[in-house]
């Protein structure tokens, strides 16, 4: 067994000094680098490929058990594992209520010919996206839903937030997640066939209406002004969610979750068929 070294006891230690300049976006795009925080994120980080550069850990603020299997795991990927002194580590954690586990990680780009697409793609494109939560539930959805990718174009949040990572509960790295401007994604759909589907609270057919069993993009909008007229003009179809009572729209997320299922069953509806 290796020797281990001492815990980090020290603010001042240059690993843990970095760690809180990557709370910084512009030194996370700088060291291409992002913090993954919380057993289940670093697990899922690393059942796809994701091993972290480093991992901090705090034997206290541990939940459970498993701890030292996925530390052992690190271990065998070559990550550096250093252990802090709780106080070492509630300064560089994110969480209110830390676990005892925060790694640093490479970011992973990906462009829009990285992935390999499936027969009748389902994929989800989010525009403008704005804040960190928003961004990272609509990961999670995708991924729940079994789409083949998320394509974040024009982004406004940081797709690297910590906050986003964690909103994601890790599928940020289960799901493919393409960059690309609008433009871009627009004549790459159309490239593919793939049938883009605009949601609007303006339009007039409701989303169970349309067919979402062929080759489709699910296309969302920044929480505030919706999809912008590219994405709206280009669109083969808009469709709205019926709202019933006061309200005239629903968060972002939500919505986009609500179509995604929508795919889901009609596509498990025709493989019954």
């Amino acid at each position: 067994m290796p020797k281990l070294d001492p815990p980090i006891t020290s603010l001042r230690n240059p690993s843990v000094k970095e760690v809180v300049k990557l709370r910084r976006r512009s030194h996370r795009d700088e060291a291409n680098l992002m913090i993954v925080e919380g057993y289940r994120e670093i697990k899922r980080a690393m059942d796809n490929g994701h091993s972290p550069v480093s991992l901090f850990t705090c034997p206290a603020l541990f939940l459970g058990k498993n701890e030292d299997a996925l530390i052992a795991r690190a271990r065998e990927a070559n990550s550096q594992v250093l252990e802090c002194e709780q106080a070492v580590f509630e300064k560089m954690a994110y969480r209110d209520r830390p676990e005892g586990l925060l790694a640093v990680a490479k970011q992973v780009h990906r462009g829009l010919d990285d992935i390999s697409l499936s027969p009748h793609p389902l994929l989800l494109v989010a525009e403008s996206i704005e804040k960190p939560g928003n961004l990272g539930t609509l990961l999670r959805s995708a991924d729940a839903a079994g789409a083949d990718a998320v394509i974040v174009c024009d982004r406004c949040t940081d797709i690297w937030n910590p906050n986003v990572v964690r909103a994601s509960v890790g599928t940020i790295f289960s799901v493919p997640v393409l960059e690309a401007s609008s433009a871009d994604a627009i004549a790459w759909l159309k490239k593919k066939q793939i049938r883009i589907l605009a949601t609007t609270p303006h339009a007039k057919t409701c989303y169970t209406d349309v067919d979402l069993a062929a080759a489709t993009a699910i296309v969302v909008g920044a929480e505030q002004y919706g999809l912008s007229n590219p994405w709206l003009q280009h669109a083969d179809m808009e469709v709205m969610i019926s709202m019933l009572g006061q309200a005239d729209s629903l968060n972002v997320a939500q919505a986009a979750t609500i179509l995604l299922y929508e795919a889901v069953r009609q596509r498990m509806a025709h493989r019954k068929a």
